[in-house]
């Protein structure tokens, strides 16, 4: 068999190890970090995860959705957070059926590489960094343990992957104009200081904050503001200029966060990049996840977007590893495009629209659209989130949707049938040849 080696051991590259074992396969994990089970550690990028349909079907192949989602926190919509105080709940889906689920990535990760451990055919190598891959003589160098036979390699090392550079291809990195910086929201008299089932939003036109509820009943709050301009990150550079900047904007939020300004200024400040790769294989070495397609955290896809290239993968292994690679690459590029783009849209719309009376106007309109076609027209959120139908496809039926939308929009009292019509002859067939409708 093969020597099989993992570069990374973040949530992926865990559920990958994972899979492998369970098919069979011995494993080596080779991680730059300390194990975080052990040493109070960072789990990286540590916004956290929005767990929904593709990352569940994917812990559902090893039999861990159920854990997970006992540890997780449902959440049903956005709440919104005017500036003047008002609350709006914009729902995610259809019913309350249908939601996304927070959760700790550091609690997640521990739960992955614990499983991949107990199936016996999983070693994960801490503290050792990637140096280089030689793909003709297949040997990965690692300090400090040195060289590493590995017949089979696959980096799942993040955006910054340590594999990419050794495999010869070309990488596009579009840094956003924003950055972030990360708060807690404690519990309140033992319970959530706000509405636990949602995931609240403050949009301030181009910036925002955003809270996603914890298990124990805080929030981890994360601010997404421009690097320069006016407000930046770069105006505020004290205590007292972060205290005088959250209650002009976010004033609801202050007496809910003990410490603000202290906590501000001791939080890093975090850059979000948009990653795409090409080729991901080089004969038996891939890349995966965010080594391949790194993108912006804002349709919450990340991470459920490398469960399900691990899903995919799996489902068309042969043995052939060189073949399979390519076959798989090949076949994913064209979704995990598309999410990169519809992620950096959905920053937008977070950012500028919810509270944008037009905005609001046409998710009503397409809301009473949709109670016109049950059954038969979704949402580009909804078929991103809540199934698995192509990336590509949702993009597309999503371009499909802006189009009847904005012509229904013209009329001050839309013409609802025929919205219906254009979506009949338009948007159905789409949803319909990949088994959605």
């Amino acid at each position: 068999m093969a020597d099989l080696v993992i570069v990374g051991a973040g949530p992926v590259g865990s559920l990958l190890a994972l899979t492998l074992a369970r098919r069979g396969y011995q494993v080596e994990v080779y991680e730059r970090r300390p194990d975080m089970r052990r040493v109070d550690i960072q789990a990286g990028r540590s916004i956290n995860l929005a767990v929904s349909t593709r990352g569940l079907h994917a812990l559902h192949e090893v039999g861990l959705d159920d854990d997970v989602l006992r540890e997780a926190v449902p959440m049903l919509g956005r709440m919104t957070h005017a500036l003047d105080g008002k609350l709006a709940l914009l729902p995610y889906g259809r019913s309350e059926r249908e939601f996304i689920n927070s959760m700790s990535r550091g609690e997640l990760n521990k739960l992955l590489m614990t499983r991949a451990e107990e199936t016996g055919r999983v070693r994960i190598h801490f503290g050792q960094r990637l140096m280089d891959y030689d793909p003709d003589r297949r040997v990965a160098r690692f300090e400090p343990s040195g060289d590493a036979r590995a017949e089979v390699i696959i980096g799942s090392d993040g955006s910054a992957s340590a594999l990419r550079p050794s495999l010869g291809g070309a990488v596009s990195q579009d840094v956003l104009s924003s950055g972030y910086k990360e708060l807690t929201m404690p519990p309140k008299d033992g319970g959530f200081a706000m509405h636990r089932n949602a995931l609240h939003i403050w949009p301030r036109g181009n910036f925002m904050l955003i809270a996603l509820p914890n298990r124990e009943g805080s929030f981890t709050c994360t601010l997404f503001l421009p690097f320069q301009g006016s407000p930046s990150f770069a105006e505020l550079g004290s205590e007292v200029d972060a205290a005088r900047f959250f209650e002009t904007w976010f004033p609801d939020s202050v007496p809910l966060i003990p410490g603000l300004a202290r906590q501000f200024m001791q939080a890093p400040l975090g850059r979000m990049t948009t990653v795409k790769a090409w080729p991901w294989s080089r004969g038996s070495a891939l890349l995966i996840g965010d080594a391949a397609h790194a993108i912006v955290p804002f349709f919450g896809q990340g991470m459920n977007a490398g469960f399900e290239d691990v899903t995919l993968l799996a489902g068309m292994l042969t043995g052939d590893w060189a073949h399979d690679f390519t076959r798989f690459a090949e076949a994913r590029k064209p979704d995990t495009d598309a999410i990169a783009d519809l992620a950096v849209e959905n920053f937008v719309e977070m950012r500028d629209k919810v509270a944008d009376p037009e905005f609001l106007r046409m998710r009503e309109i397409e809301h009473r659209l949709q109670e016109r076609m049950p059954g038969r027209y979704l949402t580009r959120y909804q078929l991103v989130t809540f199934t698995r139908v192509p990336y590509r496809i949702a993009l597309l039926a999503g371009e499909i949707e802006a189009r009847i939308l904005s012509d229904l929009a013209r009329q001050p009292s839309p013409d609802y049938e025929r919205g219906v019509r254009l979506a009949e002859e338009h948007l159905v067939p789409v949803l319909r040849s990949h088994g959605i409708v």
